[in-house]
């Protein structure tokens, strides 16, 4: 069964900040599904290397409020407005090691504002029961 095509994506050029204070460009690509309403697919692109995560969207949406003395999230994926309100702040931490991303503010707002038209915050488990419905249909036949 092949992937169904996002509903909303939004690129998003980034800095990745190293421990060392050097930048690197990194081109975000933010996608979202109607149909897993709670999953923002994250593929983060630099000069030689890509990276793929899954972050709440909910979490996201609440990054772009909180600060860096109470972060959006507790665990791999932290975000929070930077001193600047025009940037986002996003930290991964992962098995591979931790990322610190700086991302304008304004895409992200438009991305997370678009997904919410499709499926307000709060409407997410209606769209979610077709598709359980359909999973456990596809695993009782297969």
């Amino acid at each position: 069964m092949a992937p169904r095509p996002f509903d909303v994506v939004e690129v998003v050029t980034m800095q990745l900040v190293l421990s060392d204070a050097t930048v690197l460009g990194v081109t975000a690509e933010l996608g979202f599904r109607a149909s897993d309403p709670y999953t923002v697919r994250a593929a983060f692109t630099g000069p030689h290397s890509m990276s793929t995560w899954l972050v709440g969207r909910e979490l996201l949406a609440q990054g772009l409020a909180a600060t860096q003395e109470s972060p959006a999230g507790t665990g791999d994926v932290r975000v929070w407005r930077d001193a600047d309100p025009t940037y986002v702040l996003i930290s991964l931490s992962g098995v591979e090691g931790d990322a610190l991303l700086a991302a304008p503010a304004e895409p992200v707002e438009r991305f997370v504002a678009t997904t919410q038209q499709l499926v307000p915050f709060g409407a997410e488990s209606t769209r979610m029961d077709p598709e359980i419905s359909r999973l456990i249909a596809a695993l009782l036949t297969a």
